[in-house]
């Protein structure tokens, strides 16, 4: 599904409505070049599930961990040279887990993602305007054809 926001307080309603699909063990992929809001999207995620902390990306320790309604692991794939460094961090605790993983730069670690997952690319458009962004969520893997709306 494709949502358009006009601000990052649209980009936080998107990801809020997105947060009620969500259920233990889910990986959300979140794609993007720097500075298109994924960082936003994942905050606003992290509130409506219930985390009260402030959340910050994890560029330097790699995952950052939250509770709210289920377990949140907040990774950044961005400085990531090669899978083997997920490895050493226990990323398959993490990703087979019982908590919600949301993966910055998924993109990195593609040969390593589980196939069931959730895939999330926000996109700028600066003849939209400077504040548009064009987010688009798909959800992947064998049993998990079919998209799914969050509404309006």
């Amino acid at each position: 599904m494709k949502y358009q926001s006009n601000s990052p307080e649209d980009t936080a309603k998107i990801a809020a409505k997105y947060s009620k699909v969500l259920k233990a063990g889910d990986v959300v992929c979140l794609n993007g070049d720097l500075g298109v809001g994924k960082t936003v999207f994942v905050q606003a995620l992290a509130k409506a599930l219930g985390v009260d902390e402030y959340i910050s990306s994890p560029t330097f320790t790699i995952v950052n961990q939250y509770q709210g309604k289920f377990t949140l692991y907040h990774f950044d794939a961005y400085r990531i040279a090669d899978c083997d460094e997920m490895y050493e961090i226990g990323y398959d605790e993490y990703v087979y887990g019982d908590g919600i993983c949301i993966i910055e730069w998924g993109q990195n670690i593609s040969e390593i993602l589980p196939e069931e997952r959730y895939e999330i690319t926000i996109e700028k458009d600066y003849d939209k305007g400077e504040n548009y962004r064009l987010i688009t969520i798909e959800k992947l893997g064998k049993e998990l054809l079919a998209n799914e709306d969050i509404g309006d």
